[in-house]
């Protein structure tokens, strides 16, 4: 009463809980649950003790009623014991009174009464009729044998009769009624006994020694093929039955399950093989069935696989493929020591699927490649010994984590793949490790800047969170790029595709270094001259965007005017002492002279790509100027007034553009071609307005000595400018001053060596970067 009364008193208190409601929510939660569980657990344990009472006394029950079974056979026994003695003794008694019968007839009357012959006639039948028929004894004691499941001696007992009556199998016509009765009730009982070997081989838990002789006993009896057909369809239950027992844990061992699937398929087949030999022999008969059993359990296999696979596009659905083909066609190649050929099938079966695979995968690949276009990239040496990618990286030139990605993710597809599966699908991957490149080098191509991005290539770039704006940093792109294709990658795939083994045989292997099993020399030289095209497309992209972005200012006008032609300094250029190329040129050959120093830094040890490159580069440039048809127009204007001296310092600066590659050791048969053709089209066009070529040129070697010494000149002059701040050079991307006044002596690179940073040699046929353009 006073908890209730103090309760009261706090009912106006919302924020305070009374103590006798706590005690109900938790005593309710704690207690009350605590006891219903164990009332639950002790009604359990009740249940638990009455079913193990029930299954104990249901035990002894069992033995007890086993006990009477047999107390009941030793029963029928002594019985039947005792029902042939009997009829022994009943035997001889008859016999017994016949012969005291015929003694006293002989006795009584030596005229032998009709009636009473008659009588004994009968007698004698009535006593001989019981006397038991060897035709009817035997099928009691089949009918004996096959009701208590003997099957063995109702076998031997049905081949004894067979040989003891041979007329059993004869197949003749008109055989005599009695013969003819017992013919059928012999086959009857065979009957039966093909029903009971069919019943053990159809049982799902009979054993294998069992099975073995219900099916011998079936072909004994003249049912091979219905044994035969018995032999194939339990195996395939137990089959069915094993990869159901193993289906569950397909999802812990989700890359190598194929393995096991496959493992208990051909092993299954190759048992049948070799129990039908044992059993059936090697008739042609029974080897096509087998044949056809196991095309159908190949045929579940590879359903199956594609059925429980993983998404097609993961590296697990990939490697389980992989191993899939590893493993079967491993199977498959024993299985032939056994005369069947099962690799064909499988290959037409199972490549539809490896190649839906290989197709997600590689399109998984083109998707993190340009994933990669979203990440900022940075520049990283190359990975030094115990790296990642120390095997496939054997140059000291500068990385980026661009070209680590990628061949990250080839390297990640390469790894999912088998020797087998290599073998099979080598064209295919090498095709698709192509098209990745493909993407790889079109994700450079955006890094790049363009000299005049249109709306279409804007809107291809706006994803691109790094661009290359520096020249380091597009020479960088450039070297990874070269590395990939002609190191890198050539080296990950000549890993995959050369023998796994020591084993030199076909020759030992072809000298690229790609094993003749896989794919043939033929398709990998094809396959790296896809990629040096692909290279090609990224190297041309950045000489035209490079030279595009001298020739044009940010406002889109041309230093490369023609009117600098129109304004020469006199009538001659042949008397003037110190002729130098025109500015536009000059400030080429400091733009190539610092592009030139920054390579030898950035590709060191890549003397053929920096020669290659700036081989490139002049040539962009003439092929600018013999296709620019803007800058013709200006000579071909009438209402312009032409002098010999423009026709001079044009063919100045064109073999001034040949000294630079000769004197950077990167000429190349392309710019003599396109330089002759230009000097040729301005003689031509100066021709046509008046201007005497033969009076206003003087001889070539007087234009190739000019170029000549104004290189020497230049060079010189940038030699005493070696203190100048890097800032100070003339930049890939600063405007150049438009003015026509006669520029000072253009700042360039640090020294005189520095432009020749390239010059290791003459170079008639670039090797690694092909000029597409003749």
């Amino acid at each position: 009463m006073e908890s209730s009364e103090e309760e009261d008193d706090f009912l106006a208190h919302e924020w305070i809980t009374p103590q006798s409601s706590i005690n109900s929510i938790y005593q309710s939660d704690t207690e009350k649950g605590i006891r219903k569980i164990c009332s639950e657990l002790l009604e359990l344990k009740d249940a638990v003790e009455n079913l193990s009472g029930n299954m104990h006394s249901k035990y002894l029950a069992f033995l007890r009623i086993s006990e009477e079974v047999i107390e009941v056979e030793q029963e029928l026994i002594e019985l039947q014991k005792h029902v042939s003695a009997q009829g022994i003794l009943v035997q001889d008694l008859i016999s017994g009174v016949c012969r005291e019968l015929e003694v006293w007839n002989k006795q009584n009357s030596e005229e032998p009464d009709a009636a009473l012959d008659h009588q004994i006639s009968e007698l004698d039948e009535l006593l001989h009729a019981d006397k038991e028929d060897p035709k009817v004894t035997f099928l009691e004691t089949v009918d004996v044998l096959l009701a208590e499941r003997k099957i063995e001696e109702a076998l031997l007992a049905l081949e004894a009769e067979e040989r003891n009556y041979p007329e059993l199998n004869d197949l003749g016509e008109g055989p005599s009624v009695e013969i003819s009765s017992y013919k059928t009730a012999f086959l009857e009982r065979k009957a039966m006994l093909v029903d009971q070997l069919v019943g053990i081989c159809e049982q799902p838990s009979v054993c294998v020694a069992e099975l073995k002789k219900a099916l011998s006993g079936l072909v004994k009896l003249g049912k091979g093929s219905l044994a035969h057909q018995l032999l194939l369809k339990a195996y395939g239950s137990r089959l069915r039955k094993s990869i159901e027992a193993f289906l569950p844990s397909c999802s812990m061992y989700f890359e190598t399950y194929t393995a096991t699937l496959s493992q208990l398929v051909f092993s299954t087949i190759s048992l049948v093989t070799k129990e039908s030999g044992l059993i059936f022999g090697d008739a042609p008969t029974y080897i096509n069935r087998i044949v056809q059993w196991a095309e159908c359990e190949i045929e579940s296999l590879v359903h199956l696989v594609k059925e429980i696979s993983a998404s097609l596009e993961s590296a697990s659905a990939l490697r389980s493929a992989s191993i899939c083909i590893q493993a079967s066609l491993s199977h498959c190649s024993i299985l032939e020591s056994q005369g069947l050929k099962f690799s064909k099938l499988l290959m037409v079966l199972l490549r539809p699927y490896i190649d839906e695979v290989l197709d997600m995968n590689f399109r998984r690949a083109r998707i993190k490649v340009l994933d990669m276009a979203m990440l900022e990239d940075e520049v990283l040496l190359s990975p030094r010994e115990g790296g990642p990618l120390t095997v496939a990286a054997p140059s000291n030139l500068m990385f980026t984590n661009s070209g680590k990605k990628f061949m990250f993710i080839v390297k990640d597809l390469l790894d999912q793949l088998t020797p087998m599966a290599i073998l099979h699908f080598g064209g295919t991957i090498l095709n698709k490790l192509l098209q990745l490149f493909d993407q790889y080098v079109q994700t450079l191509i955006k890094a790049l800047p363009g000299p005049s991005e249109d709306d279409n290539l804007m809107e291809q770039k706006k994803s691109i969170s790094f661009r290359a704006e520096t020249d380091a940093q597009q020479l960088t792109l450039l070297g990874t790029a070269f590395t990939v294709a002609d190191e890198l990658l050539p080296m990950a795939v000549s890993k995959i595709f050369s023998p796994q083994s020591e084993s030199k045989e076909a020759g030992g292997g072809s000298s690229e270094g790609i094993g003749p099993v896989a794919i043939s020399s033929v398709e990998y030289k094809d396959w790296r001259r896809h990629l040096q095209h692909s290279l090609d497309t990224l190297r041309d992209h950045f000489c035209r965007q490079y030279i595009l972005t001298f020739i044009y200012s940010r406002e889109g006008d041309a230093r490369l005017d023609a009117r600098m032609y129109l304004e020469g300094k006199g009538d001659d250029l042949f008397w003037d002492t110190d002729p130098l190329p025109s500015w536009p040129f000059q400030a080429l050959f400091a733009r190539l002279q610092q592009l030139a120093t920054v390579a030898g830094d950035i590709l060191l040890g890549k003397e053929k790509i920096q020669k290659i490159l700036l081989s490139r580069l002049t040539e962009t440039v003439v092929m600018w100027l013999s296709n620019e048809q803007d800058f013709w127009d200006v000579f071909e204007d009438d209402s312009v007034q032409l002098q010999p001296s423009g026709l001079q310092q044009l063919i100045l600066d064109m073999r001034f553009i040949v000294e630079i590659a000769v004197c950077g050791g990167y000429s190349s048969k392309n710019v003599h071609q396109l330089v002759s053709a230009i000097i040729t089209r301005a003689i031509g066009t100066f021709s046509a307005r008046g201007i005497d070529p033969q009076n206003a040129l003087p001889e070539d070697e007087w234009f190739v000595d000019a170029a000549k010494s104004a290189i020497s000149k230049l060079m010189l002059e940038t030699s005493g400018s070696e203190e100048s701040e890097p800032d100070e050079h003339i930049a890939v991307h600063d405007e150049i001053s438009d003015s026509d006044e006669t520029p000072t002596s253009p700042s360039t690179v640090e020294s005189t060596e520095s432009f020749a940073s390239a010059n290791m040699g003459e170079t008639d046929s670039p090797v690694y970067f092909t000029d597409t353009e003749s």
